[in-house]
C-alpha cells in the first residue's frame, strides 16, 4: 500500500517537489528523535531510537512559491546585470563619440591655423613685392645727377685733379698745385725741358709739373690718361709722387 502511495505521489509532484519532500522528511525524523529524550536524561547518540519517516499523500503547498520567488529574483538580477552592461556600452559609445568629436575639432583647428599661416605668408610676400615695386618706382623717378664738368683751362685742370686726388686719398690743395705749376711750367701743359740732366739722360721733364717718364709711370693715378702731356694726369701723378716723398705737394717749394 505504501508503494502505491509513493507512485501516485511521484505522478503528482514535480522534480523540485520531490527534493523538498525529502528535506522535510529528514527534518521530521530529527525532530521526533529529539522529542523522545526525557528532559532530565543525558543525550547520547547511541541510545536514541531510530524513527521511521512517515510519508503523506498530501501535496506540499509552500514549495512552488519559494522556487518561483527564487526564479523571479534570479530574473531580476539578470535584468539588472543586462541593464548595467547596456549602461557600460552606452558610456563607452559616448566616450568614443566625445573622443571622435574632439579629434575632428582638433583637425579643423589645425586646418584653420594652417590656412591663417598660409594667408599671412601670402600677405607678407605681397607686402614685400609691393615695397620692392615702390622702391623701383622711386629709383626710376630719381633724376640722374649730371656728371661734373670742368673748364678746359688751368683752373679747370687743377679742380679736376683735386677731385681725383680726394678719391685716392692724395693730399694737396689748390694753392699747393698752383704755386708749383707756375714755377715749373707757367701753366703750359706742353712745356718740356730739353737741357737739364734728365733731358741729357733721354727722359726730359714734361707737362705742368715737369714730370719725367719713369716718375710718371711709377705714380700714375688710375682713371687718368697715360700721357705726361695730359694736364690732369700730369698733376695727379706729380702730386702722388710729392706726397710719397715730401708728405704733400704743398710742402714743395722748389725743384723736386
Amino acid at each position: 500500500m505504501l508503494k502505491n502511495t509513493k507512485n501516485r505521489l511521484s505522478r503528482t509532484l514535480t522534480k523540485r517537489n520531490k527534493i523538498a519532500i525529502a528535506g522535510v522528511g529528514t527534518l521530521g525524523a530529527a525532530a521526533l528523535a529529539l522529542s523522545a529524550v526525557p528532559g532530565n536524561a543525558q543525550t547520547t547518540t547511541a541510545d536514541a531510537p531510530t524513527g521511521k519517516v512517515a510519508y503523506s499523500s498530501e501535496q506540499i503547498k509552500d514549495v512552488k512559491p519559494s522556487v518561483t520567488n527564487q526564479l523571479a529574483a534570479a530574473g531580476v538580477k539578470a535584468q539588472e546585470m543586462s541593464a548595467t552592461h547596456k549602461a557600460a556600452l552606452a558610456a563607452a559609445k559616448h566616450r568614443a563619440a566625445v573622443a571622435h568629436d574632439k579629434h575632428v575639432a582638433a583637425q579643423a583647428a589645425a586646418k584653420q591655423r594652417a590656412a591663417k599661416a598660409a594667408a599671412a605668408k601670402k600677405a607678407e610676400a605681397a607686402r614685400k613685392a609691393e615695397a620692392a615695386a615702390s622702391r623701383d618706382a622711386k629709383r626710376v623717378q630719381v633724376k640722374p645727377v649730371a656728371a661734373k664738368t670742368y673748364a678746359n683751362n688751368l683752373d679747370g685742370w687743377i679742380r679736376e685733379a683735386l677731385d681725383i686726388m680726394k678719391k685716392h686719398d692724395i693730399p694737396g690743395t689748390y694753392n699747393g698745385l698752383h704755386k708749383n705749376i707756375m714755377r715749373e711750367s707757367s701753366g703750359n701743359p706742353n712745356a718740356i725741358n730739353n737741357w737739364d740732366i734728365n733731358a741729357q739722360n733721354g727722359v726730359p721733364s714734361i707737362g705742368l709739373l715737369q714730370v719725367i717718364k719713369p716718375t710718371f709711370d711709377a705714380y700714375h693715378v688710375p682713371g687718368t690718361a697715360k700721357s705726361q702731356y695730359d694736364p690732369v694726369a700730369n698733376l695727379t701723378a706729380a702730386a702722388n709722387y710729392a706726397a710719397d716723398r715730401y708728405g704733400s705737394i704743398d710742402n714743395v717749394n722748389s725743384a723736386y
